[in-house]
């Protein structure tokens, strides 16, 4: 079961349930080998390479690892050694991605072991092919440098954040890692933090600690999500409001639910727009006391200013806690520079 509902259809979200490949077919492997005399002694994962020809020794090892590769029924370390007689057995289904092939094209790691993957996504980039957006994508990268992936849904994506917002996606590298990463995000064990720049002084977004309105999709504008009191429970949370001058602050932000566009509409609905967000932002952006500089730079930034910039989750195999951070990028840095210029706090 993943999370909620099925996924929206729309690429452009602040961060999302978890993700559904519902273009993806499947295909049902179950095949065996009977270790022969011959074959004795060699290691599990190499004598499945080359018996089991259509997969890579990488994807052989995480099914060996998941328990879709046993030998006489029994989950074993790839590295243990096979003997005469020995059934190997692989039984596992395959998503088959007819549209998403691989390209190479650079990520960046932030954090990876067997089972997991952190990728800090730059302004731009889509997270997984759509209409309009075939190529290019995150998906598409994925799958180049980590061909063993092409049978997970999404390529192992767990969640999604919008084109033009930058920062932390979390990726399971086998089925169970996965799905047990998409329960977490479901039971609320993984949290998200964003930075964010808005219109709006400190005290009055203090008001707005935790807002708690549901969102829907806009009736007349298909493409826009608002809050209806019909729409689907959201809660964002205020963690924390540094001011920049007067009029206009940085937000540390924490989502609990991960509606489209939760913390683009949350923010606006109560006043404060995200800085170059065109969507649910327009001339609300712009405030009184501004120098020419800081008019012409809100005016002109590209994106709305939205930075996943902390990821904590339960590991999925070894129980531990794990938190993965990355540093605001240059133009939001540049931003914050510009509006902070000359203002002094006390």
């Amino acid at each position: 079961m993943l999370d909620e509902d099925l996924l929206d259809d729309d690429d452009d979200s602040d961060d999302h349930d978890p993700l559904i490949d519902q273009q993806a077919t499947e295909q049902v492997i179950d095949v065996s080998h009977v270790v022969t005399e011959q074959e004795a002694g060699q290691r599990i994962d190499k004598l499945a390479s080359l018996v089991f020809t259509d997969f890579s020794r990488a994807q052989l090892q995480t099914w060996i690892s998941d328990g879709s590769l046993v030998n006489n029924g029994s989950i074993q370390k790839p590295k243990n050694r096979v003997k005469a007689g020995d059934v190997l057995q692989l039984s596992t289904t395959l998503q088959q991605h007819s549209e998403d092939q691989p390209e190479n094209i650079a990520i960046d790691v932030v954090y990876e072991d067997e089972d997991v993957l952190v990728i800090n996504k730059p302004v731009g980039m889509v997270v997984h092919p759509g209409a309009g957006n075939q190529t290019g994508t995150l998906v598409n990268a994925l799958l180049y440098h980590y061909p063993q992936q092409y049978h997970l849904p999404r390529a192992g994506l767990v969640h999604r954040i919008d084109k033009d917002t930058s920062g932390l996606l979390l990726i399971g590298k086998t089925k169970p890692a996965q799905m047990a990463l998409m329960e977490q995000l479901k039971d609320k064990s993984v949290y998200r933090h964003y930075q964010c720049v808005v219109a709006g002084d400190q005290a009055s977004l203090r008001r707005h600690k935790t807002i708690d309105a549901p969102i829907g999709r806009h009736r007349n504008q298909r493409t826009k999500m608002t809050v209806m009191t019909a729409g689907r429970e959201a809660v964002t949370h205020l963690l924390g409001i540094t001011p920049l001058n007067e009029n206009y602050c940085r937000l540390d932000v924490g989502l609990e639910t991960g509606r489209t566009h939760q913390i683009r509409v949350h923010l606006s609905h109560v006043g404060h727009p995200l800085i170059g967000d065109r969507v649910y932002g327009g001339r609300r952006q712009l405030r009184a006391g501004l120098t020419e500089e800081q008019r012409q730079t809100i005016s002109t930034f590209p994106r709305q200013a939205l930075h996943a910039y902390a990821l904590g989750f339960v590991h999925p195999t070894t129980g531990e806690d794990i938190e993965v951070t990355t540093p605001i990028p240059e133009d939001m840095q540049r931003l914050i520079e510009v509006l902070s210029d000359g203002y002094d706090e006390a």
